[in-house]
């Protein structure tokens, strides 16, 4: 069972950004659970799938990827994954993935936060980073855009959640100082 307390930040706390670390794989693995449940339309990957993994592969992840985490006090209110792609031909740009900010922390800064902490990450590292939103969810579509992303494109029919589908928007984010799609 996925725990929903829903945490209520003190007033103009501000969330401190830290790179997680297998210790913090509990917290993690509450955390991404609830954002599975509660946004199943946002993500690839399923409540059910993860929720059957087992504490070790949450640490797993932790140490073989970039994610950072929002903390107001002790708490982790927030997530946001790095990932750099591999390939020879792809090796210039990264991802954002996984971004989820608890509801009692939303609309605090703690997204713009997170994003931000990427980006300079991303910046150190590759010329472009890349993310995936559905399309509906205007709050984040405008947090992306205010921190600079632009959009590229759209995924129609994307994913299928209980027989509906969502399209996604496509974004980027330049660190070249090309700051926007060119046409052809």
């Amino acid at each position: 069972m996925v725990c929903s307390a829903i945490m209520t930040p003190a007033p103009h706390a501000t969330p401190t950004i830290k790179l997680l670390t297998p210790a913090d794989a509990a917290r993690y693995r509450t955390i991404r659970l609830e954002a599975l449940a509660a946004h199943p339309e946002a993500f690839t990957s399923t409540f059910e799938r993860e929720r059957e993994k087992p504490l070790a592969w949450f640490a797993e992840r932790l140490a073989t990827s970039d994610v950072f985490g929002a903390f107001i006090a002790d708490e982790l209110v927030g997530t946001a994954g790095f990932r750099r792609e591999d390939g020879a031909k792809t090796a210039h740009k990264a991802v954002l993935w996984g971004m989820y900010v608890r509801p009692g922390a939303r609309r605090s800064g703690t997204g713009r936060l997170l994003v931000d902490a990427i980006a300079a990450h991303a910046a150190q590292r590759v010329e472009q980073l890349h993310l995936v939103v559905v399309s509906e969810n205007v709050a984040a579509l405008r947090l992306y855009a205010a921190a600079g992303f632009v959009e590229y494109g759209r995924g129609v029919r994307a994913l299928k959640h209980d027989g509906r589908y969502y399209d996604e928007t496509l974004m980027a984010l330049f660190f070249d100082g090309s700051g926007a799609i060119r046409p052809r």
